[in-house]
C-alpha cells in the first residue's frame, strides 16, 4: 500500500512538472509575440494600480488643467524608445495581436480593438481627440500607444494603415451599435451649430466645481432622448446643475416646454438668462447650493429632471436626491443622469450605483458612452446616460438620507471629498466670542458658547427664524461662500458678522447687491453687515421690504406693496404689472434669485411703480 501511494504521489508530481513546463513554453511564445514582455505585466499593473488610481481616475479633469503627473500631456515627448517619429519602421511592437495587446495594457480586447481601429484609420490624432473618440481613459490610450509604438508628429499620433491591418487581423469584428437618437441628430444640425457657439462663449470651467463641458452633439442628443422618452409639449424640465447648457438645447428643440435651472455658479446662471432672453427661450434660473436644499419653487416642479453631477458617490447621491425632490409626479417622472468612470476602476461605478440603490430608484435604461466631453480624459472623455425611475420608496429614502450627504461632494478644491477637516481656529473663535452674538448659524465646535442658540444653515434658509436676535454670527465653511448673500438676507438682525474659512476678498459686488439692506465691510477677517436705516423714497422702501421678507413669495409681497402705494389697483392688475416688468420673479422668493437678478430688482421696482400709477 505504501509503495502504491508513493507511485501515485510520484505520478502527480510528474504531471505537475509537465504542466509547469508547458506553461513556461506558452509564456515564452507570448513574450516572443510581445517583444520580450511578460503576458501578465499589463494585468498585474492594472491590478496593482487600481486602488491607488480610484480617486484620481474618477476626476473629470478639465481640458484646461489635466491631472498633474498622470501619463502624457498632449505635445509631450514619450520616454526614449516608447514612440516612433514619422517615417521610422515599427520595432519591437511587431507580432502583437488584439488579445496580446489587451493583456499587455490591462484592457479588455474589445476596448483595445476600439483604440486600434481609431488610431489606424490613417489620420493624425491628438491624444485628447483619440481619448474622446475611443471613449477610453487617457492612461489606457497611452499604454496602447507605447505598446504599438505609434508614429508621432509633435502632439499627434497615428498608426500606419498596413500596421493597423496586421494588428487587427482577426475573424471577429465587434459590433458598433448606434446610439438611441444618433439617427435623429442630422435633422437638427442647426441646433448643434447654435449650441456649439453658446458653449464656446460660456464662462470658463471651474475646476473646484468639477466643471467639464459636454460637446454640442451631446447636449442635443440629451434633448432628443428626453423628447423620445417623455412628452415635451407642456412639460416642465428641471436641470440640476447646468454648466453644459442642456437647458438651452432642450428649450431650442421644444419651445412649448418650460425649463428651470438650479445651479451654484452665478456666472452660469447669468449667461443662461442672457442667452435665453436673446433667443426667446422659455428658461428660468434659480441659485442653489444643493447641500443646503433645493429652491422651494422647484419642489414638485418637473416632469423630467436632468443632471450631470460631480462624479463622487456623495455628489451623485445628493444631486439625484434633489432631482427626485423636484419631480411633480414620482410615478410618472424620470431622472436622466450622466455618470462615467474609468474602465480601470469598476469599484467607483459600484459605489455610485450603490448610492442610487439606496434611493430605491429603478434603472429604466442605461446608454454606454452616450455623453462626450471636452476634457475628462481620466474617464475617456465619456460618460453613460442613466434613465432612472422613482419607486414608491424613493421619496422616503431621499428624506431619510439627503441630510446625511457630506458637504464635500466634489473631486477637487476646498469642498472635495479629500479636503474635509475640522476648524480648530482658536483666533477665529476668540473673535466670534468678542462679537458676543445672540445666535450662531452654521457648524461650530461642540464646546463653544454652549448657552448661545444655534441653527443649521439649511434651516436658516428654509424658513424665518422665530426670534429676533440683534447680533448674529454665521460660520461659512470652505466651498459655501456662494451662499453668503442668502445667509445675510435670511437674517433680520441689526448686526450680522459672517466668518469665512479664508480671509474675505473683494466684497464690492456683494455690497452693491445687498446695499438696500446692509452696509458691508470687512472687519477682523470677517464680513460685517450692519442694517441701514429705512429708505425715504417709495422705490427704496419697496425694495427694502422685498429683501427683508426674503423667505416669502416675491410676487405676492411686491403685489401688496403696489396696492398699498396705489389703492385703486386690484390684486390681478398689480400682479400683471409685476410680471410684465419681471417675469423671472414668478413663483420665487428672494433667496432663490441669482445675484444678477438681485441687482436688477431696483430698476424693475421703479418700472412697476410707474406702470401702477398709470393703471390706477
Amino acid at each position: 500500500m505504501k509503495q502504491e501511494r508513493r507511485r501515485d504521489q510520484a505520478t502527480r508530481q510528474d504531471k505537475e512538472r509537465a504542466r509547469d513546463r508547458d506553461r513556461k513554453r506558452g509564456d515564452e511564445q507570448v513574450r516572443d509575440r510581445m517583444g520580450g514582455r511578460s503576458p501578465e505585466r499589463g494585468q498585474d499593473r492594472g491590478r496593482d494600480q487600481e486602488a491607488l488610481d480610484q480617486g484620481r481616475d474618477q476626476r473629470r479633469d478639465s481640458g484646461e488643467r489635466p491631472d498633474s503627473g498622470e501619463g502624457l500631456r498632449s505635445g509631450e515627448g514619450l520616454r526614449s524608445g516608447e514612440g516612433l517619429r514619422s517615417g521610422e519602421e515599427p520595432g519591437s511592437g511587431e507580432g502583437l495581436d488584439v488579445r496580446a495587446l489587451a493583456a499587455a495594457t490591462g484592457l479588455d480586447p474589445r476596448r483595445a480593438f476600439e483604440v486600434l481601429s481609431v488610431l489606424g484609420d490613417g489620420s493624425w490624432w491628438t491624444l485628447a481627440d483619440l481619448v474622446r473618440r475611443a471613449a477610453t481613459s487617457r492612461r489606457s490610450v497611452e499604454a496602447v500607444l507605447r505598446e504599438v509604438r505609434a508614429e508621432r508628429s509633435g502632439d499627434r499620433f497615428r498608426l500606419p494603415r498596413q500596421r493597423a491591418r496586421d494588428l487587427l487581423a482577426a475573424p471577429h469584428r465587434p459590433l458598433d451599435p448606434a446610439g438611441p437618437v444618433d439617427h435623429l441628430l442630422p435633422a437638427h444640425a442647426d441646433v448643434v451649430e447654435r449650441m456649439a457657439g453658446l458653449i464656446a462663449k460660456a464662462p470658463r470651467a471651474r475646476q473646484a466645481l468639477d466643471h467639464v463641458s459636454a460637446t454640442p452633439e451631446t447636449v442635443v442628443r440629451r434633448a432628443l432622448l428626453l423628447g423620445a422618452r417623455s412628452w415635451p409639449p407642456g412639460a416642465k424640465v428641471l436641470c440640476v446643475g447646468d454648466h453644459d447648457l442642456t437647458s438651452l438645447a432642450v428649450a431650442s428643440l421644444y419651445p412649448d416646454a418650460e425649463v428651470a435651472v438650479a445651479d451654484i455658479d452665478e456666472r452660469i446662471l447669468a449667461y443662461i438668462d442672457r442667452c435665453a432672453a436673446e433667443l426667446g427661450l422659455p428658461v428660468r434660473t434659480r441659485w442653489a447650493d444643493l447641500r443646503l436644499g433645493l429652491p422651494p419653487s422647484l419642489h414638485g416642479y418637473a416632469d423630467v429632471a436632468v443632471t450631470d453631477p460631480p462624479y463622487t458617490p456623495e455628489g451623485i447621491g445628493l444631486f439625484v436626491a434633489r432631482c427626485v425632490e423636484g419631480l411633480r409626479d414620482p410615478d410618472q417622472g424620470r431622472v436622466m443622469l450622466a455618470y462615467g468612470a474609468s474602465e480601470r476602476t469598476p469599484m467607483l461605478a459600484l459605489k455610485v450605483q450603490a448610492a442610487l440603490q439606496d434611493l430605491n430608484l429603478a434603472y429604466e435604461a442605461m446608454y454606454p458612452d452616450f455623453n462626450r466631453y471636452f476634457g475628462a480624459e481620466a474617464i475617456g472623455s465619456a460618460a453613460d446616460l442613466y434613465v432612472l425611475r422613482p419607486t414608491t420608496k424613493s421619496r422616503p429614502a431621499v428624506a431619510a438620507r439627503v441630510e446625511r450627504f457630506s458637504a464635500a461632494i466634489y473631486t477637487q478644491g476646498p469642498q472635495s471629498v479629500e479636503s474635509q477637516g475640522g476648524s480648530g481656529d482658536e483666533q477665529r473663535l476668540a473673535r466670534v466670542a468678542a462679537f458676543a452674538p445672540e445666535l450662531l448659524v452654521g457648524e461650530w465646535p461642540a464646546g463653544f458658547m454652549t448657552r448661545t442658540p444655534r441653527v443649521r444653515p439649511a434651516t436658516w434658509l428654509a424658513k424665518p427664524y422665530a426670534a429676533s436676535p440683534e447680533r448674529v454670527a454665521i460660520a461659512v465653511p470652505a466651498g459655501l461662500e456662494a451662499a453668503l448673500p442668502r445667509l445675510l438676507l435670511a437674517a433680520r438682525a441689526g448686526h450680522v458678522r459672517a466668518f469665512t474659512a479664508e480671509p474675505p476678498g473683494d466684497v464690492s459686488r456683494l455690497a452693491g447687491a445687498l446695499s438696500p439692506v446692509y452696509e458691508l465691510a470687512v472687519r477682523d477677517g470677517a464680513v460685517d453687515a450692519v442694517r441701514r436705516p429705512p429708505a425715504e423714497d417709495a422705490a427704496g422702501r419697496l425694495l427694502r421690504g422685498l429683501l427683508e421678507r426674503a423667505h416669502g413669495k416675491l410676487v405676492n409681497t411686491w403685489r401688496e406693496a403696489l396696492i398699498g402705494a396705489h389703492p385703486g389697483l386690484t390684486k390681478r392688475q398689480a400682479r400683471d404689472v409685476v410680471l410684465r416688468a419681471a417675469p423671472w420673479a414668478d413663483g420665487v422668493c428672494a433667496l432663490e434669485l441669482p445675484v444678477h437678478r438681485l441687482t436688477e430688482l431696483g430698476d424693475a421696482i421703479r418700472a412697476t411703480l410707474r406702470a401702477a400709477e398709470s393703471a390706477a
